[in-house]
């Protein structure tokens, strides 16, 4: 079975310096995607939507999981994102932890009582980040993100002459 493994960092992380030891640990560049978010400053990550294809990216990993797709939605605002493809357990349990070491942030779910979704002999710390999801051609993450404010200067519907509040 493939496998996704979806890390956040800081926007100050060196992402060239993570991408290097993810190759010297067997990861193909191809298999590394390091995509770099793009928004105005001074906001809070409320104040902004996502582009298409970032929400095609998050809407498609994080089907099966409401709580995860608004954890790794929010938090990845203003962030770089690392996402490395993975063909099979070992391999995505070795990125997670190369992630980890670098400095991905803790993306903070819930615990729930009913996993079953974890492999059995990992703890749900160790699988946090990790989807068990093949690499799709159509949703993925460019190596830029847009964001645009949700906050609307002048008129939001054409038809109100009147206008909105500047």
């Amino acid at each position: 079975m493939a496998y996704t493994v979806v890390s956040v960092f800081p926007v100050t992380v060196d992402t060239e310096e993570i991408k290097k030891e993810l190759k010297e640990n067997g990861f193909s560049e191809a298999n590394i995607i390091v995509s770099k978010s793009n928004l105005e400053s001074g906001l809070s990550p409320d104040d902004y939507h996502e582009d298409e294809q970032t929400k095609g990216f998050f809407e498609y990993t994080f089907a099966h999981d409401a709580e995860m797709l608004e954890a790794y939605r929010k938090h990845s605002i203003g962030r770089n994102n690392v996402i490395v493809y993975a063909e099979n357990i070992e391999q995505a349990m070795s990125a997670n932890s190369i992630l980890n070491k670098k400095g991905a942030l803790e993306v903070y779910r819930k615990p729930t009582e009913n996993k079953t979704d974890i492999p059995e002999g990992m703890t749900e710390e160790q699988y946090n980040g990790i989807i068990a999801k093949a690499r799709h051609n159509i949703y993925f993450l460019g190596s830029q993100r847009v964001y645009h404010s949700n906050i609307i200067e002048g008129m939001d519907d054409p038809m109100d002459d009147l206008g909105s509040k500047d």
